[in-house]
């Protein structure tokens, strides 16, 4: 096996990656995380929004979403401090009735943003965990991942995985 972990030092202590002979690249990720609830909760369902004492659900997880990914290296201790050119959350209620989070990150730099829209997308989860909790705590979060990256040395979609 010639892969290594990138985060350990030849010693094997932890370690930031050194990006500072990397050329900057466009790069961006798209994450999801995929919330399911409660029937009673998405009974309250009212065109596209549901409403609660706190405010609107969807709209509140979207900005959270937004902090959350631009938070990342305060949270995860190797990531590199970034300034995201671009982060979008949206929101929808598929076929199956679960909740589908996206987060998208950009960036034109020399390391990626998988962990920015995974945080993002993340974080969006908890915050509609969080409101709907009164509800019911029946909710679970599930399937989060990294959907596509591109920019650095290797891109990814998981829509074209074999």
């Amino acid at each position: 096996m010639d892969k290594k972990f990138s985060h350990l030092s030849a010693k094997g202590d932890p370690s930031m990656v050194d990006v500072g002979a990397k050329s900057e690249t466009a790069r961006v990720a798209i994450a999801r995380a995929v919330v399911q609830l409660d029937d009673a909760i998405i009974d309250a369902l009212l065109d596209d929004e549901i409403q609660t004492k706190k405010g609107p659900v969807f709209q509140t997880a979207i900005l959270a979403g937004i902090m959350g990914a631009k938070k990342t290296s305060d949270l995860i201790p190797l990531c590199h401090p970034l300034g995201l050119d671009k982060c979008c959350v949206e929101i929808e209620v598929n076929e199956q009735k679960e909740v589908v989070i996206d987060c998208m990150a950009k960036i034109s730099g020399k390391t990626g943003v998988e962990m920015e829209a995974l945080t993002g997308a993340t974080v969006a989860a908890l915050t509609i965990y969080d409101m709907c909790k009164g509800f019911s705590h029946n909710i679970i979060i599930k399937d989060v991942r990294l959907m596509k990256k591109t920019g650095g040395k290797r891109d990814f979609d998981r829509n074209e995985e074999t």
